[in-house]
C-alpha cells in the first residue's frame, strides 16, 4: 500500500517482524563499518539487531532474512530489489564520524530534534536525510568529499572552506585496536619516543 511504512519482512513463506526505529538501523550500519567484524559478524549483528524474533529463523533462512534485511534498509520495497546494480561511488560520509552533522540538518528538515523522539520509522528518517539542503554545512562538507574523490579542483571559497574545516571535511579511515596501537607505535619511533 501507497504510504505504508514496513514493520515485517517476508521470506521463507512467512512474514517477520522488524526492529524499524532508526536507532536499530544506524546501530547495524555502525556494525557494517566496524574494521573489528568480519563479514559474518557483520550479518550476525543485523540479523539480531532488525529481527523481534531472530532465534525463531531457521539458520536456512538467514540468507534470505539478510536479504530481506538489506532491502529494508536501502529504503526498497521487496519488487524494487531487482533493478541493476550501479558500481559503488566512492565513499562520502560516514555514519559515526557526520553524526553532529547529520543529526543537525535532520533536526533541520524534521523540524523537531528527532534524538528527542520515543520513535522513528527508519525510512521516515531517511526520507530526512534525503531532503537535507544542499546549502547546510554538511551538504557542503559532503559536495567538497565527492569533488576531491573525483579529483576535480575546488574553486577558492571551496578551498577555503576545506582548510578551514578539516577536521569535519576529512573521513578518518577506520582502524582495527592493533593497527591503531601499530601506528601509535610508529608515531612514538618518529617523534624519538
Amino acid at each position: 500500500m501507497i504510504g505504508d511504512l514496513p514493520s515485517a519482512l517476508d521470506f521463507g513463506g512467512k512474514s517477520w517482524a522488524i526492529r524499524t526505529d532508526y536507532r536499530d538501523v544506524l546501530n547495524v550500519l555502525v556494525a557494517f563499518g566496524d574494521p573489528e567484524l568480519d563479514d559474518r559478524e557483520k550479518v550476525y549483528v543485523c540479523l539480531v539487531a532488525l529481527y523481534k524474533d531472530f532465534d525463531d529463523i531457521p539458520s536456512e533462512l538467514y540468507e534470505d532474512a539478510y536479504k530481506a534485511a538489506l532491502v529494508f534498509i536501502d529504503c526498497k520495497r521487496p519488487w524494487e530489489d531487482e533493478a541493476p546494480q550501479n558500481v559503488p561511488s566512492p565513499r562520502s560520509m560516514d555514519w559515526e564520524q557526520d553524526e553532529t552533522l547529520i543529526f543537525s540538518a535532520i533536526n533541520r528538515v524534521a523540524g523537531c530534534e528527532v534524538r528527542a523522539l520515543e520513535y522513528l520509522h527508519w525510512w521516515t528518517f531517511m526520507g530526512y536525510y534525503m531532503e537535507m539542503p544542499p546549502e547546510g554545512v554538511f551538504g557542503q562538507v559532503l559536495q567538497l568529499r565527492k569533488k576531491k574523490a573525483k579529483g576535480q579542483k575546488f574553486d577558492k571559497h571551496e578551498q577555503e572552506f576545506w582548510n578551514h574545516n578539516r577536521d569535519i571535511c576529512i573521513l578518518r579511515k577506520k582502524l582495527t585496536a592493533a593497527q591503531r596501537e601499530a601506528e601509535k607505535k610508529l608515531n612514538a619511533m618518529l617523534n624519538g619516543g
